[in-house]
């Protein structure tokens, strides 16, 4: 919806500058006019004046073009990654069942064997309606007067909910995830919520060190329940610190990776917790040590406790 929006902007400085430029050469020819008359009047310094402002503008708008330019391309590049990704992700889990839907068919398994194959293609179905969730995440966000209803929400309880489900998806134990949770009570929508926790908790664990150790802290300061999730990994660059809440923006070749994902998880983050009035940052770590800590500010309201 952004991109949608900032497409009015070249337009109309397009239009600006053609106006501008058709104005500076009929100056320019009056000048002309005026100075092969040998009249340097008043005329002549006013239209010199206004011609040398008109040209800085145009320099102006050439500069303005020239971000706007690079901004397109790196939003194609991203998007292009975006789609190189999508790709992958639904190609991969429907290959994955095309496979084991044929081995079903073509011979005879063993009860254990058809156990195992019946949970590997739910665990596929279950990617694909996380990649479709998340696609759809996305259009609410760019669209924010679809409000959800809201409703009181335990931040603690929903915290250890997205734990759990993210630790099932990974299929990896829940004890990875050390828990630092205080009681609070938060009026938001159910489903915003756990978006927020649920990306941010996935993007600790997909990018985790091996072995995975995470931690989520909350407590309360002042009229915010503040949340810090980290991970043990090997932390983002610096060149990329500033570019890791953008739209489809993801580290390195999409053809390359080897973790899931569409580069939107933390995208939703960044666009619902402003609309909700809160803030979340890339917190600076120790030199000496790697991994990754954000930080998560939401605002509280006055039923919200603490124990």
């Amino acid at each position: 919806m952004l991109e949608r929006k900032s497409l009015r902007v070249p337009i109309v400085l397009g239009v600006l500058m053609i106006v501008v430029i058709v104005t500076l050469i009929v100056g320019w020819v009056l000048i002309t006019v005026l100075q092969a008359q040998e009249q340097q009047s008043a005329l002549y310094w006013t239209l010199l004046t206004v011609g040398s402002i008109l040209f800085s503008f145009v320099l102006l708008g050439v500069v303005m073009y020239l971000v706007l330019s690079i901004k397109a391309i790196n939003l194609n590049r991203r998007q292009s990654n975006f789609i190189d990704s999508v790709t992958h992700e639904f190609k991969s889990p429907i290959a994955s069942l095309k496979l084991y839907l044929q081995t079903l068919g073509m011979r005879e398994v063993s009860a254990q064997e058809r156990e195992q194959f019946y949970n590997y293609m739910l665990a596929d179905v279950e990617r694909l309606d996380g990649l479709i969730s998340h696609l759809l995440d996305a259009g609410h966000v760019d669209n924010p007067k679809k409000e959800r209803p809201k409703e009181w929400l335990d931040l603690s309880s929903l915290i250890r909910d997205c734990v759990k489900t993210v630790c099932g998806r990974y299929q990896i134990a829940e004890s990875i995830v050390t828990l630092h949770l205080v009681k609070a009570e938060i009026y938001l929508s159910p489903v915003d919520a756990d978006i927020i926790f649920r990306n941010l908790i996935d993007n600790a664990i997909k990018y985790a060190g091996e072995p995975p150790q995470i931690a989520v802290n909350m407590r309360i300061e002042g009229e915010f329940v503040v949340t810090e999730i980290s991970d043990n990994g090997p932390g983002i660059p610096q060149k990329q610190k500033r570019k890791i809440f953008g739209r489809f923006h993801r580290l390195g070749d999409e053809l390359q990776r080897k973790k899931p994902g569409t580069g939107l998880g933390l995208y939703l983050v960044r666009t619902l917790t402003k609309q909700l009035g809160g803030t979340v940052k890339l917190l600076e770590t120790d030199s000496r040590k790697s991994g990754t800590v954000f930080e998560l500010r939401l605002p509280l309201t006055k039923k919200d406790t603490q124990s």
